[in-house]
This record gives C-alpha cells, structure tokens and sequence, in this order.
C-alpha cells in the first residue's frame, strides 16, 4: 500500500555565520564541516533529507547542540532555510508569501512547544478558543469547538480555571488542545514533556499516543531522549552536527545502528521493549499446532507472558488475520540473550 507524503524535505541547509550562501554555492551546495569551521559558518542543519508520510509519528532526536530544533523551525518555515525544498502536501513552502504562510500556520498547522506559553489572564476555554478567535470565528462556534478538544485532552470541568491553579501537565494537555482546535493537518511537537517531572511525563506520552489513536494526524515530534522516541515514534531521525544520521524505525535502530553514534543511544534499551515478534518469529506452523494468535507488530514485552504460560508456540499473523510465523518463548529468550551479548 502506497503512503501519502504529507511533508518532504530534501537538500535542506541552515548556515549562521557571513556569506553562508556563497559559501554553499562555491562548493557545490555540499561543503565539509571542516570548510564551514574555517569560513566562520555554522552548520545548524547541514543537507538534511526528510519524507514524513500521512498519519505517521516521526521523531527527530539528538543531543542537544545536534539541529533537531533548528531542522523544525526550517520545516514550519518559523526560520529561513539556506538552501533546499520543503514540499507540504505537495506546496512549496520557500515559495509561500507571508500572507500564505500566516494562513497555512493558522488552519494546516499546530505546534506545542517545551514553554506551554499559555496566556495567563484567559481561562483555560478562552486560551483553548483563542486560535480560533484570531482566525475570527464567531464566539458560540468557536467555545463548542474549544469544549469538544477540552473534554478530549481529559480536562472537562477546568473550562474556568485559570493557568495558575493548574498543574504542569494540566498545562501542556491545555497547549496541545490549543494547538489542535483548528483540526491542523501537521502536528510539531518540540520537546513538549521535557519540562515535566517523570511521572507526569509518562502520563502525557500515555495521554499523545490515545490522542493519536483518535486523531490520526501527521506528527513530527523532537525529543533528546531516546526512549521516549522509541516508546513514540513510527520512524525517527537521528540528528548529530546538523547532519541526520540515521532514518529507521525504532526496530531497526536497535538492531543495525548506522554508526557508534546511533549504537550509543541504543545499546541501553531493553531489546524486548523495541523488537517486535515479526523479528524473532519462527516458520508458520499448521492450525493444530498452535495454541492461539499474537499480532506481528506486538513487542516482546507486551507477548511475552503469554508466550511463557503456552505450552504450545502461537501463531503470529499480520493486520488482517493472516499467519506469517509463529514464536514460543526459546525464541523470545534468544532474542533477548542476544541483545545481553552485545
């Protein structure tokens, strides 16, 4: 099944720093970091090549100083771009005048943002309607739209409560609820739970991925921590010195790192909370000897105890039913027994 490209970016660089343009065209639109460093230019991104797909979670991470934040901004087009082509759902961003790119932020776009920046003197149904309000939706319309996205972020009942009396991750569902009142066909997220203690941060990625089950938007989401991109993301981009690495799926950082880079970030996860059975499945198995069904995209961790309390393997089969393998627990122990090795 072909996936609909709602956001490519090809080619694209930020330099900081005096004739960064020139620069770029004197060496063919790909000079070295050591050319850069010389020229007295920064690489913020440096020829970063990026397809998010419709209704897919994709997670730039990296250190911070690595570009992930500075790539976003070139992708909304909040900074100018260097160099390259931003296509968004098939329009070219570079070419978009102020008043478009003004119009597509307010009704195509929505963003939340580490600071949840909420407006301090507006109750939490005003900030939620205030998008709304700019874009000159009548009061009654635009309050209904603001209550149905209040009652889906789970804070029904707090429509007059002021920022203050709330919590920190009260807080961010409020921003996440403004950001999603004008049904944005793309969702940036830009370290969104970083500033929330661990508890509540758990929460709130638990909170993201039930409001993706329900919304379905396109997601580009920054973090620089690598669980939370694994526990979040269909496929993440990892970013070091302006550069994107890497470009997998969490499965597949995990198994073939690009370099000692992307390995370092890995090498710590429990492999049984990334790799999925279609990994570690053995051959399909006739009806009879199979106790029962498991989904191909099931992690390990989630499989796991009823693989063990199975005296027989179980049947894994795909989206529609169909088997492709079978797993007993000998093959989730050498899965795992294999990631100890290494």
């Amino acid at each position: 099944m072909t996936k609909t490209v709602k956001l490519d970016c090809q080619g694209v660089w930020k330099l900081y720093g005096p004739h960064a343009g020139e620069v770029l065209q004197a060496h063919d639109g790909r000079p070295s970091a050591d050319i850069l460093h010389r020229a007295g230019i920064v690489g913020a991104v440096r020829d970063a090549n990026v397809t998010i797909h419709e209704g897919e979670i994709f997670v730039i991470m990296g250190l911070s100083g690595s570009g992930k934040s500075t790539l976003v901004r070139c992708l909304s087009r909040l900074v100018e771009p260097t160099a390259g082509s931003i296509l968004f759902a098939g329009d070219d961003l570079l070419k978009m005048r102020e008043k478009e790119l003004i119009d597509l932020r307010r009704k195509k776009v929505g963003m939340v943002f580490q600071n949840f920046a909420l407006l301090p003197h507006l109750t939490v149904l005003q900030n939620v309607a205030f998008p709304l309000d700019v874009q000159g939706v009548g009061r009654a319309a635009r309050e209904e739209r603001a209550r149905e996205m209040i009652a889906i972020v789970g804070l029904e009942g707090r429509e007059n409560a002021f920022p203050r009396q709330l919590s920190g991750g009260q807080q961010q569902r409020v921003g996440i609820a403004r950001s999603l009142v004008g049904d944005p066909e793309l969702w940036f997220l830009d370290e969104p739970f970083s500033a929330l203690d661990p508890l509540i941060r758990r929460e709130m990625q638990d909170e993201f991925l039930r409001l993706q089950s329900l919304l379905h938007k396109t997601i580009v989401f920054i973090t620089h921590d690598f669980e939370e991109a694994i526990r979040l993301a269909d496929r993440i981009a990892v970013m070091k010195d302006g550069e994107i690495v890497q470009t997998a799926t969490p499965e597949e950082l995990v198994l073939n790192p690009a370099d000692d880079y992307v390995a370092e970030f890995t090498h710590h996860i429990p492999r049984e909370k990334v790799l999925k059975l279609h990994s570690v499945m053995g051959p399909v198995l006739p009806a009879h000897a199979v106790a029962g069904t498991l989904r191909e995209d099931m992690i390990l961790a989630d499989a796991m105890d009823r693989v063990a309390a199975s005296a027989e393997p179980l049947a894994v089969v795909d989206a529609g039913g169909a088997m492709v393998g079978s797993v007993d627990a000998q093959a989730i122990v050498a899965a795992m027994a294999k990631g100890a090795r290494e």
